[in-house]
């Protein structure tokens, strides 16, 4: 009997994994990626056309790397991370070179990671030096047994990572300096310095359904005690499950934090009452309810390539295998 039902079995269980895979992940070559630069008080009024440009050219080359990954059948993984790099090294956004300063003077930098398929995840934390904080995040992932290490312990384990550091000078920008002493000047706070959120964050689906999240950032201007926001907190700014979507976040961390917005709008499509893009409105609405602003983007388990937000704008872009390919500021665009 055993030999009679052992091929029967095998057959059951083929089938049964292959039901349990993404939808995307059976239908050949289809792959997305959705990128963000920040969201916040962006109005046209306010930016001239060479900002505008600026600001169009540089999500153009990060979308275009985490496009040319998964077109060449690259992982979500590898996709997100060359699509955040060059807004790390891009001192237009809040994140790696051009972050904002702290109270004190220094930058520190947070960011995340997350695998959809195994739902591992690395972060790190007010870290300072590091070229690129979303590689530390990664490697906290792949060679650590932790999820989130913070300040001068994950700056110990970048250096046996032999990850890549750059002296302070490289990192600091004018614009965020002058930030900074209008802000103690004129006894502002954050979010009245800090218009818009330049955080920066990747969302992907690879050709095989697997999906990846990744953010980083500065933070908020004048940060003390060693304030950390939303984007090193998976569930929060990051989360990626292959079972529902990919999520990055930018806006006023806090209250990101307290509404979990990354982990609840894959909950919401993961439950199957609503699309995605509904489950991301109801979240982003409930956070300006709580008094926060700032937006998401979410790629989807069925390819889909969304944005959310409540904010005049959010420096964003999308691709698909379809032949989309757009970046985009204002949020009547």
């Amino acid at each position: 009997m055993s030999g009679f039902f052992a091929p029967l079995a095998r057959l059951l269980a083929a089938f049964s994994i292959v039901l349990s895979m993404p939808a995307a992940a059976q239908e050949n070559g289809r792959w997305s990626i959705a990128i963000h630069g920040g969201a916040g008080t962006i109005a046209r009024d306010n930016m001239t056309p060479e900002q505008d440009a600026a600001y169009r050219e540089a999500l153009r080359k990060a979308l275009d790397a985490g496009a040319k990954v998964l077109r060449e059948g690259g992982t979500a993984m590898d996709a997100i991370q060359a699509a955040i790099e060059p807004m790390e090294d891009d001192p237009l956004f809040n994140a790696g070179r051009g972050a904002v300063f702290t109270w004190d003077g220094d930058i520190e930098l947070d960011a995340s990671i997350m695998d959809g398929r195994t739902r591992d995840a690395g972060a790190i934390a007010g870290v300072r030096g590091i070229r690129h904080p979303i590689q530390l995040a990664r490697k906290v992932m792949t060679e650590s047994p932790h999820v989130m290490l913070s300040g001068e312990g994950a700056e110990t384990f970048a250096a046996e990572q032999g990850m890549e550091n750059m002296p302070s000078e490289w990192f600091e920008t004018e614009r965020r300096r002058e930030s900074l002493e209008r802000m103690k000047t004129e006894k502002l706070s954050a979010i009245d310095v800090d218009v818009k959120f330049g955080t920066v964050g990747a969302v992907a689906l690879d050709q095989d359904g697997n999906m990846a999240a990744g953010t980083s950032t500065g933070g908020m201007t004048g940060k003390r005690w060693g304030r950390i926001g939303d984007a090193p907190i998976i569930g929060a700014g990051t989360y990626a499950d292959n079972r529902s979507c990919a999520v990055s976040a930018t806006g006023w961390g806090e209250f990101f934090i307290r509404a979990g917005v990354a982990r609840m709008i894959c909950a919401r499509i993961d439950l199957g009452n609503e699309d995605s893009q509904l489950a991301a409105d109801t979240v982003i609405a409930e956070v300006g309810e709580m008094g926060g602003d700032g937006g998401v983007i979410v790629v989807d388990r069925s390819g889909d390539a969304l944005f959310s937000m409540n904010t005049s704008g959010m420096y964003r872009g999308r691709a698909t295998s379809e032949g989309l390919s757009e970046v985009a500021i204002y949020a009547d665009e």
